[in-house]
């Protein structure tokens, strides 16, 4: 068995494992929906050259089918040490200089730093298949958490897990409303709902949106994490007006995400 097969069969079996571990109310990163969507709007904007190189290293799997894959190994005892990776918690502030010191003097693992390694190591040919695999997966879904704003948010109340709120009456809370709840409440399919989010963005908008580079797209989403932060208050019941208010920054996001991820493997690998 090569070493493609081996680690697609894995990844197989964590799938399955992961669905049926899916009602479990801790959440860590946009929802299975939300990281295809974002792969999936990030394939349909590959250039040639960048879908050429993706079916050498892993024939004629999809993006969407490994953006998950970070999340279900969080089930193996071995990868805790990357649960760091997802997040990176930064003080409130509007100044963008001070947020990049901030940032860039951080100690430890966290989201900006294993962008910018697992870039590294995609197009690194020199390194087996199996290792750019691993970490093409990581890429696809960390630049799908990096604009799920609560993944840049506070410490103190863990991006948003510690403030309960209320869905439709249910329990629940910030950081899980909107890793899934709003998301889901669309009812698309991912297809579908990459569809109409990919239409709805012309050549001109897809350009204006693949400008600046990681350190800009973090600031963005932390800006957004406040105005979220401000939006509630804890216990909260929440509904149809709050999806009315943050739909249009919740499409923004999974837009923006998958967009910036394909500007981010073209330069990789077109």
């Amino acid at each position: 068995m090569s070493k493609r097969d081996f680690l697609f069969k894995k990844w197989l079996v964590l799938t399955i494992f992961a669905t049926i571990i899916g009602s479990v109310q801790y959440c860590y990163a946009w929802s299975m929906t939300g990281h295809r969507i974002v792969a999936e709007i990030a394939q349909r904007n590959l250039s040639k050259k960048a879908k050429k190189e993706l079916f050498k290293l892993m024939g004629p799997q999809t993006l969407a089918e490994w953006s998950n894959w970070p999340d279900f190994i969080k089930s193996d005892s071995t990868w805790k040490h990357a649960d760091p990776w997802h997040y990176i918690n930064v003080p409130p502030t509007d100044n963008i200089s001070v947020f990049s010191t901030y940032v860039n003097n951080f100690t430890g693992v966290n989201l900006y730093a294993k962008i910018e390694e697992m870039k590294g190591k995609v197009g690194n040919k020199a390194l087996s298949a199996q290792e750019r695999i691993t970490a093409l997966s990581f890429l696809v879904h960390l630049l799908g958490d990096l604009h799920q704003p609560l993944h840049v948010g506070r410490a103190e109340d863990l991006g948003g897990n510690r403030i309960t709120v209320y869905w439709f009456n249910q329990k629940t809370n910030l950081h899980a409303l909107w890793d899934e709840s709003l998301i889901e409440y669309q009812k698309y399919s991912y297809t579908e709902y990459a569809t109409i989010l990919n239409n709805n963005s012309s050549k001109t908008a897809k350009k204006t949106i693949q400008q600046g580079q990681l350190m800009d797209w973090l600031f963005e989403s932390n800006q957004l994490a406040t105005q979220i932060y401000n939006g509630v208050t804890p216990e909260d019941k929440l509904g149809y007006r709050y999806n009315f208010l943050m739909v249009d920054i919740l499409n923004r996001q999974l837009t923006n995400g998958g967009l910036r991820l394909a500007k981010v493997l073209n330069e990789i690998l077109g």
